[in-house]
């Protein structure tokens, strides 16, 4: 970040549930917009406050792998990187794509170690197996231990962590991490950080991220599924915005070619204000048209004959 050592803090968002018109449940949100050299441009809330990256962190994992020659070396394509930053449902489609990166790669499908989900038979339909998949890979590729390249000291992790540093310009060791629950390691950062990234992954200077973008944008069915947020955003852009939400509260959208990145926190988790709020400031800040804003209002904020959800509150200026 290079705001020096002045905190900035304005009004948080709010999200309220309204029950036939009346306010029933009401949640806090902060957001903040940067640029690609970790400028605040707009926020709302404090752009310091800090949570882990969870699911949103998918996109630059799999940078560990396009910037590897992994991809070349085993004929993998756009679809087995767009699964590789994916939140999927599990879906046939989703699962036989996965075993397709491991198939190219010869490796056993035992070898993931995300859990298998309930109610399923394979690892292959747990919602991070492309994550898992895409690491596998690079194991291969670069002839790293398969077995646990979970670890966060394995050279498949340090691969991560190091390139997340030289995006962040930090030292990597600063990064504060911790075990996702598919086993993998995520990291603690700054909301402002979040949107930092994504800023980078829009901008275009980076032919790695650059295909990591098409990658998701051509293929968004693969990086969440049918009537899913993230697919259907970036379904509806057209290729102008990348998607990518986490667990917890956490939703990050790129704005591509223009050097602008969007991170969100619901500060108690809840999977619906933060699909709320993404929609609110994408139509506020121009980034999707009102038809688009429409549609997906009445997808992800209209929930029912009797509920709805609104948003109060407006970016700032740092």
């Amino acid at each position: 970040m290079t705001r020096g050592k002045r905190t900035i803090q304005t009004a948080e968002l709010q999200v309220r549930l309204l029950r036939e018109g009346i306010v029933e449940s009401t949640h806090r949100v902060q957001a903040v917009v940067s640029d690609s050299r970790g400028r605040v441009l707009s926020v709302a809330g404090n752009p310091e406050t800090s949570t882990f990256i969870r699911s949103s962190l998918k996109p630059f994992q799999a940078l560990a792998v396009s910037t590897t020659g992994a991809l070349e070396r085993f004929g993998l394509n756009d679809r087995d990187l767009a699964i590789m930053c994916g939140s999927h449902q599990g879906t046939v489609e989703q699962a036989r794509q996965v075993f397709n990166i491991l198939w190219r790669c010869d490796i056993e499908p035992t070898a993931l170690q995300c859990p298998i989900p309930p109610g399923k038979r394979s690892p292959l339909e747990h919602n991070c197996s492309g994550k898992h998949a895409g690491m596998l890979a690079v194991c291969r590729q670069r002839n790293f231990p398969i077995s646990n390249y979970l670890q966060r000291n394995h050279p498949m992790q340090r691969l991560i962590l190091t390139k997340l540093g030289e995006l962040l310009r930090m030292p990597p060791e600063e990064l504060i991490y911790a075990h996702d629950d598919c086993g993998a390691p995520t990291y603690f950062m700054q909301l402002g950080q979040m949107a930092t990234l994504y800023a980078q992954l829009g901008s275009g200077d980076s032919l790695d991220m650059e295909r990591i973008v098409r990658a998701m944008s051509h293929h968004p069915t693969l990086v969440a599924g049918e009537g899913q947020f993230d697919t259907e955003v970036m379904r509806l852009a057209e290729g102008d915005l990348v998607s990518k939400s986490g667990s917890e509260g956490v939703q990050c959208v790129a704005r591509t070619g223009q050097d602008l990145g969007l991170a969100i926190k619901v500060s108690d988790g809840a999977k619906r204000a933060k699909y709320a709020i993404a929609i609110y400031l994408l139509k506020q800040m121009g980034w999707i048209t009102p038809t688009i804003a429409e549609t997906l209002t009445e997808t992800f904020m209209t929930l029912g004959n009797f509920k709805r959800l609104e948003v109060l509150g407006e970016l700032a200026l740092p």
